[in-house]
């Protein structure tokens, strides 16, 4: 396969989990807890001390695989939630910008799924 068709299929990847994102984060589409088992459960001690390392006040982790998405989000109180549960959290967190938040970090959790790494945005409350 020559370039362009390797251009091609890895934009036709980054168009679908923009697509996967998009529905599960923007549209309120549902989340595979399945996933969530499969890649995410065996990484949560580290995120935890990488959360306390940076002193962030919330991490967040998101994964897709084949159209499906999994979410994390761990509290500095050590709290979990799992897909929805983490999405909602996170409105919560960003009330009026969850839409802007999400929509800022699009490009770069399209660029880490694309290369096969987690999403993982780490943040701090403002006053």
């Amino acid at each position: 396969m020559g370039r362009e068709g390797r251009g091609r299929s890895n934009l036709e990847m980054k168009t679908k989990i923009e697509n996967s994102l998009l529905k599960a984060l923007l549209l309120d589409g549902e989340m595979q807890y399945g996933l969530y088992e499969y890649e995410l459960v065996e990484h949560i001690a580290y995120w935890k001390e990488s959360l306390k390392k940076d002193k962030d006040d919330f991490v967040f982790v998101v994964t897709v695989n084949n159209g499906d998405v999994a979410m994390l989000l761990i509290t500095n109180k050590d709290e979990l939630f799992i897909n929805e549960e983490a999405r909602e959290k996170l409105k919560l967190f960003w009330k009026k910008n969850y839409q802007t938040n999400i929509k800022l970090l699009l490009p770069n959790m399209i660029i880490d799924l694309s290369n096969e790494c987690f999403a993982l945005t780490g943040a701090k409350f403002i006053d």
